[in-house]
């Protein structure tokens, strides 16, 4: 049966061993008066769980539960695994985690453990099964998260003497002999051969780089120790406490282990959403930072969501949504009035079931000092205390609707080849989130939308698969790829590395030949203050950062054009792939964009400029970015839902046709 909604369920992140219990139930009223049905607690409330080892104090968080759940509320429980309590430390110093230059990360602030020590795997076993035995089936309790934010603080790869030796094992596993890991890795090149697996050390403290196959190994070993332990915690939850959802809580471009992997294993996808921060530390210029400094860029919260969507293999919800200003940014600008509205909107139209806002009431104490919250550390209402309460009112205007359908395009985004692009950059200034985040912008301004997949994904529906950053193909994926027809735009890079970190025999794009007859004799990285000249029929456009020279008897559709190599292919391809040697500046990516469209058949609009469109289930939703009020492109026939035609900043429209 589909589930229809008109509109996200709405929840708050709380913590009652914060704050005085006289004041949980004023708290809980409250939160409900505003319209919230989810409140989530104790991800960081071990301490206060087990506060010496083997001795409980389960009567605090009964009371909380007790208290929030009566009020109406539906209680998400975490956890406790992402801070492990001091007296743990103390006994167990083997579980901190190591960093890359050897130092060992100390108690005071969290996420300090390493995923490889068994004593930690215990122990976050037996803490995870005293929790879920107690509350599993408790009637209040109708969800669940494991730890919190898997990744934070760089913290997926420890240096530990535990992960070395069991990396030692994994790679056993992986290759069997020695012999073969020898040949895999290249270790022929600088003398650097093995002799059996108990020399293999962590690539780590070394006088130059390591070999790239050991590098991505490692890389892959801590994703599937990411994995196993999550995994562990889920097979406990699910078997003390059935029916109840399990999700975990991703983070904002953090790709340091396989999101897809680790969701196989759970009912939900979740990420905590804070547009600034990723705006100060993303892709854009300074001029377009400065010019967005309030409302984020416009597209990377929108590429999470549709990412997680397909993490959760349908089901998002986000966990933790920025309400104000933050504080563990470079700088900490306050969003826009309107805009935490805004972002509401904007994950229910990428199919969001669940919006819970971080946090209820800003800390007066501690790291988060400066993170606002829905309430001030006063208790008086915060500005997102008021556009939440808007949002609960406009529900109700909104038609029922299902889940959001499959799109037309999709976007590759693939662990494996993100990990070997980390590991041979070959350019500074190479960074493959950006280049897919910029692709994925170039058509959301088009007005188009899309999904987010990886190589093991459904492939069957899709007009159009955007591959811009898939070094390292799967041999059956291209199987499935050619067996459904879908039409497909590689970018540069694309098949150069086979799965050992090798060149292909047949030089890159290795597998991707089975699509395209040509090969790349020579990349290049190019330093920002160079640019390239691509000629694409009438149209010149520039390029910077990368550039190849490949050989073809393909179809030419764009030549670069100067001094150098004057008139090589710049864009190839046939009636099924094509194929992009070089990384556009934005203009110039919307133009080949317009064209890969047509091409595959997709309709789409002229440049939406500040405007996003977002379509879900017969609503069509606006999200204004700009400074200026604009006019929505809707039909006559239009039923405007929520807003106008005329969109003002941090504005929000939707409407039927």
């Amino acid at each position: 049966m589909t589930h229809l909604t008109c509109g996200p369920e709405l929840g708050v992140c709380y913590y009652p061993e914060q704050w005085p219990e006289e004041k949980w139930a004023e708290d809980a009223a409250r939160m409900v008066a505003l319209g919230l049905t989810w409140v989530r607690i104790a991800e960081f409330a071990w301490a206060k769980i087990e506060p010496k080892p083997g001795q409980f104090d389960w009567a605090w968080l009964d009371r909380a539960v007790e208290t929030l759940g009566s009020a109406g509320l539906k209680v998400i429980l975490c956890t406790p695994t992402a801070a492990p309590p001091k007296w743990l430390v103390d006994l167990f110093p083997e579980i901190l985690p190591v960093a890359e230059d050897g130092t060992v990360r100390k108690f005071g602030a969290r996420r300090h453990y390493c995923f490889s020590s068994l004593r930690y795997r215990e122990e976050a076993a037996r803490i995870t099964g005293e929790v879920a035995r107690r509350y599993g089936k408790h009637p209040h309790v109708r969800a669940w998260q494991t730890d919190n934010e898997y990744g934070d603080h760089d913290t997926i790869h420890s240096y530990s003497h535990s992960a070395e030796a069991a990396f030692r094992l994994w790679l056993e596993s992986r290759y069997g002999t020695i012999e073969a890991l020898n040949a895999a890795w290249g270790t022929s090149f600088w003398s650097m051969t093995y002799q059996g697996f108990d020399q293999i050390e962590l690539p780590n403290n070394l006088v130059e780089e390591p070999s790239p196959t050991h590098r991505v190994d490692f890389m892959r070993f801590s994703s599937d120790q990411v994995k196993s332990f999550n995994k562990a915690q889920v097979e406990i939850i699910r078997a003390l406490s059935p029916g109840r959802p399990v999700t975990h809580n991703y983070m904002n471009q953090n790709t340091d282990f396989d999101h897809y992997a680790v969701g196989e294993d759970l009912d939900a996808a979740s990420w905590d959403v804070y547009p600034l921060g990723g705006l100060v530390h993303g892709r854009l210029s300074d001029a377009d930072k400065a010019r967005y400094l309030r409302v984020g860029d416009p597209d990377q919260t929108s590429f999470n969501h549709d990412l997680y969507r397909a993490v959760g293999r349908g089901r998002l919800w986000v966990m933790e949504q920025q309400p104000g200003p933050v504080n563990w940014a470079a700088n900490n600008p306050a969003p826009a009035d309107g805009m935490v509205r805004l972002w509401t909107w904007l994950a229910y139209a990428h199919g969001c079931e669940l919006m819970s806002y971080f946090r209820w009431r800003q800390a007066p104490f501690a790291q988060e000092q400066f993170h606002a919250a829905l309430l001030h550390p006063d208790s008086t209402a915060d500005q997102a205390y008021h556009e939440v309460a808007q949002v609960v009112t406009e529900t109700s205007a909104l038609p029922a609707i299902g889940p959001r359908a499959k799109t037309r395009v999709a976007l590759l985004l693939d662990y494996s080849s993100r990990w070997a692009t980390v590991t041979l950059p070959q350019g500074q200034n190479y960074r493959a989130h950006h280049i897919a985040l910029d692709w994925y912008s170039a058509v959301r301004r088009l007005g188009v939308d899309l999904d987010v997949i990886g190589q093991h994904s459904d492939l069957a529906g899709y007009d159009l698969i955007l591959a811009p950053d898939l070094v390292i193909v799967d041999p059956t994926f291209i199987e499935r790829l050619q067996a459904v027809g879908t039409k497909v735009l590689f970018g540069p890079r694309s098949g150069s590395k086979t799965e050992a970190m090798q060149t292909p025999a047949n030089l890159a794009p290795g597998e991707l030949a089975r699509f395209l007859d040509m090969k790349v004799t020579r990349v290049e990285s190019l330093p920002d203050y160079h640019a390239e000249s691509v000629q694409m029929g009438n149209l010149t456009l520039t390029a910077r950062r990368w550039r190849e020279t490949i050989e073809t008897r393909e179809q030419v559709l764009a030549t670069f054009i100067g001094d150098y190599r004057n008139g090589t292919p710049a864009l190839i391809g046939n009636n099924s792939a094509r194929y992009l040697a070089t990384l556009p500046e934005p203009e110039a990516l919307r133009a080949i964009m317009t064209d890969t469209l047509n091409w595959a058949g997709v309709p789409h609009m002229p440049d939406l400029g500040d405007l996003r469109l977002t379509r879900r289930n017969g609503l069509t939703f606006a999200f204004n970015y700009g400074v200026a009020t604009a006019e929505v492109p809707a039909p006559a026939t239009a039923i405007f839902h929520i807003g106008t035609r005329l969109l003002e900043p941090a504005g929000v429209a939707v409407w039927s046709e």
